[in-house]
């Protein structure tokens, strides 16, 4: 991991936060996969779109382990990371596929709809519709809509936390959530995000950058579909797996959601990767952890779909 850094570093590119969102998201995709694993190859890869309610057509990418006449498989819904800011279904496409092969299920990437452009609460109402359309419509995709998941990394796990609290709600049913490094807080007070605050691959003014660009007042950061730790009550939601990263200023709001799950009678599988920061999911290539917990996320999907 500290190699990683270094070469971060010596590559001398602008951070994103000093950028317009545009340059961001331009400079994060063309180096979104420079330490993925080889992209693995599917029998079925598809691009569709999705309806939000006001008829947006939200771009959406099918991943399947087998045809589709094969019969219907699990699926799950992942919404990528980037601060509501940045990243794309391109950018997350080699997570998404390794997560489809090793898990033996279906997996839909969703490009919900991205700040500045599209501040709070759109990216939560995009990824709720997604996952309400997904269950009406899993037949059609030779999806079973008896197993679905929801799962994402940094801000995309906001967004799973977020639908599945929703889902419960309406009385939709969820196997599982898959959190990676979710953002679960309000605000940035947690001792992680003191300790964390420079000199790593999120640091405190990306983060602030990030935020600023998606919610603007106070009352939107602590409204519980920005900061899910605000929830009145979680009781009742999907079992969750939840992957940390130790040296992250997420880590410690991730074990606070964690722990707050518990406290209502959720089961939670928590592992923190040691000695790594955040995204070190899409870091295969050069961090043993980050293949360790496709491995890991793969065996919890597996195990809720009833797939082992």
């Amino acid at each position: 991991m500290r190699s990683v850094l270094e070469r971060m570093a010596r590559a001398g590119h602008p951070p994103l936060y000093t950028r317009t969102p545009q340059d961001a998201r331009t400079a994060y995709a063309a180096g979104a996969d420079v330490l993925e694993i080889p992209k693995p190859v599917l029998p079925r890869v598809e691009d569709f779109s999705i309806p939000a309610r006001d008829g947006h057509p939200l771009p959406a990418r099918l991943y399947a382990p087998s045809p589709q006449d094969a019969g219907p498989l699990p699926v799950l819904l992942y919404t990528h990371g980037g601060g509501f800011t940045i990243g794309s279904i391109a950018t997350h496409d080699i997570l998404c596929r390794e997560l489809a092969r090793l898990a033996g299920c279906m997996v839909v990437s969703l490009d919900y709809r991205l700040a500045p452009e599209h501040r709070f609460p759109t990216a939560t109402n995009d990824a709720w519709d997604a996952l309400a359309w997904l269950h009406a419509n899993a037949a059609g995709l030779g999806a079973d809509p008896a197993r679905i998941a929801v799962g994402g990394d940094s801000a995309g796990g906001t967004l799973a936390t977020v639908s599945a609290i929703l889902a419960r709600d309406a009385g939709l049913p969820l196997v599982l959530q898959l959190l990676i490094y979710p953002g679960c807080a309000a605000h940035q007070d947690t001792p992680s995000h003191t300790r964390f605050a420079s000199g790593l691959v999120l640091d405190e003014p990306a983060i602030t950058w990030f935020f600023g660009q998606y919610v603007t007042t106070r009352e939107q950061r602590e409204d519980w579909r920005f900061a899910p730790l605000h929830a009145d009550d979680v009781e009742g939601v999907a079992p969750v797996w939840m992957g940390l990263a130790e040296c992250d200023p997420l880590v410690d709001e991730g074990v606070d959601y964690a722990d707050k799950l518990r406290a209502a009678g959720v089961a939670v599988d928590l592992e923190i990767y040691r000695g790594v920061t955040h995204e070190f999911i899409k870091m295969g290539r050069a961090i043993p952890e980050a293949r360790q917990a496709h491995a890991d996320a793969a065996r919890a999907l597996r195990n809720a779909f009833q797939l082992e």
